[in-house]
């Protein structure tokens, strides 16, 4: 089973709010997951993103491979921290 860190869509009809979670690579996008690691609301100005660093550090520890769209999201928030 490879695990992999992605979104899944949450939200009202044209007002996404997405979860970063960790599941199972074949599993459907708003499908079963194995742990929830945190938000993103892209409909605050700015963006909301809020991340369990714990959490997400353990997924990447057991081999959890993450999406290019949670590590774009990642980057942009640790170069905003800076």
């Amino acid at each position: 089973m490879a695990v992999r860190i992605r979104m899944t869509r949450m939200g009202a009809k044209k007002k996404p709010f997405y979860r970063f979670v960790a599941a199972d690579s074949e599993s459907p996008r708003d499908g079963r997951f194995l742990d929830i690691l945190g938000y993103y609301d892209p409909m605050k100005d700015p963006a909301v993103v809020k991340i369990h660093e714990d959490k997400m550090n353990y997924w990447i520890e057991k081999g959890a491979r993450v999406s290019e769209a949670v590590q774009a999201i990642l980057k942009r928030e640790r170069k905003m921290k800076s």
